[in-house]
């Protein structure tokens, strides 16, 4: 909040030097006033958040989530991670970096360590996810802060927002599944492997998402683009072997096929 309050200064100190920026003291009343109907998607946003997050603390619910998570899990990995991303995303809601973190470590983190994530990558996962929040429709606080600026609907804002993001909400899993991307247990050998892969993978889902490899991609391209890319994120030599055969398959036929238009057609 200082911050901010120190911005908005400087840039009413800095709109006073030239005189075609230079206000007058209506248009800094009329700029507050802006400011503050902006402001009021963003604080209905924060209320409702903060009300959720009560809850759940209040009710002492947060501290039986981890055991309740992994119960709920039987144990699996993957289905352990769908579900702390979820409840990350929650209790992520509206909440400042700091305690964001707090709440994650005390709450989401144990139900990854119960079932084999290092601590690091545990605590890395749900922290990330817990920021991610910001721009995860419908409590996108990000989003809505934006849009109050740019004029814009605070829910397509935040709806758009996570499109362009989606991409991110596969790196947590990454280095989850493969601690070795964030040098745990890491050999030179295996952090490059990992990082490689691990770029190879975003490339394929990336692509895959957006329609566009080396060229324009028709559905079935990108839907082969997309299972390698997640092929590859996943760690195994037999994942990685696939992924690469996909996106190998698809740069091919890119290459030595029709015009872009002609393959999207």
């Amino acid at each position: 909040m200082l911050s901010a309050l120190i911005g908005v200064g400087l840039i009413l100190a800095i709109a006073m030097v030239r005189k075609d920026t230079r206000l007058s003291v209506f248009d800094i009343v009329d700029g507050l006033e802006d400011g503050a109907k902006s402001a009021l998607p963003v604080a209905a946003a924060c209320a409702v958040a903060g009300i959720i997050i009560g809850v759940i603390t209040l009710t002492g619910l947060g501290l039986k989530l981890g055991g309740n998570i992994v119960a709920l899990a039987g144990g699996n990995v993957y289905l352990t991670l769908i579900f702390t991303m979820l409840s990350s995303l929650i209790l992520g809601m509206g909440i400042p970096t700091t305690a964001n973190y707090i709440i994650q470590a005390t709450i989401s983190a144990p139900a990854l360590i119960q079932v084999g994530i290092p601590p690091l990558a545990a605590h890395l996962f749900v922290f990330y996810f817990g920021i991610v929040a910001d721009i995860t429709p419908p409590v996108a606080m990000a989003a809505f802060a934006g849009a109050g600026i740019a004029r814009a609907n605070p829910l397509k804002t935040g709806v758009e927002a996570l499109k362009l993001g989606a991409g991110a909400f596969l790196v947590p899993y990454i280095f989850a599944l493969s601690p070795a991307l964030i040098l745990i247990d890491a050999t030179p050998l295996s952090a490059i492997s990992a990082i490689v892969t691990s770029v190879l993978g975003m490339i394929g889902i990336s692509s895959g998402l957006t329609g566009f490899f080396r060229t324009a991609c028709p559905m079935w391209q990108r839907v082969i683009l997309f299972a390698g890319g997640l092929a590859l994120v996943n760690p195994g030599l037999t994942s990685d072997l696939a992924g690469i055969v996909a996106l190998a398959l698809i740069y091919a036929l890119q290459r030595g096929g029709a015009h872009p238009k002609a393959l999207a057609a």
